[in-house]
């Protein structure tokens, strides 16, 4: 198993200047950078089963107001980071809007890039 420090800052700094900077801008572009074109996404929102393609979820980032435009409070943590040789998982936290998003992304580094390749969210907002 290797835990390597390198490849676990590599992927803060792509969640930090690509994931939560892409939801919290609602910039496509910078999801894309960090979002393997494969990208499922899973989970349940409000107790309602959701299952989107990258495609679907990105339209839904880009038609909707981001919570920078509307003013609203955004908080992205990142609660763990474990790397396994060329796979990760990153534990992150997304407060926003009314939703607290606990999420599993799971990393595989594709040409010297981390990318996500899985994402699986539940809301845990009361």
């Amino acid at each position: 198993m290797d835990n390597n420090q390198e490849d676990t800052l590599a992927i803060a700094r792509a969640l930090e200047a690509y994931y939560f900077k892409g939801i919290y801008d609602g910039d496509v572009s910078l999801l894309r950078k960090v979002l393997h074109q494969g990208t499922l996404l899973f989970g349940d929102v409000k107790g309602a089963p959701y299952a989107k393609s990258l495609e679907v979820y990105l339209e839904v980032v880009k038609n909707r107001r981001s919570p920078k435009d509307s003013e609203r409070p955004f908080v992205g943590t990142i609660r763990s980071i474990e790397v396994i040789n060329s796979i990760a998982l990153a534990k992150v936290n997304v407060k926003m809007y009314d939703f607290n998003y606990e999420e599993f992304l799971s990393f595989h580094k594709i040409d010297n890039e981390w990318m996500i390749v899985n994402k699986m969210m539940s809301d845990t907002a009361p």
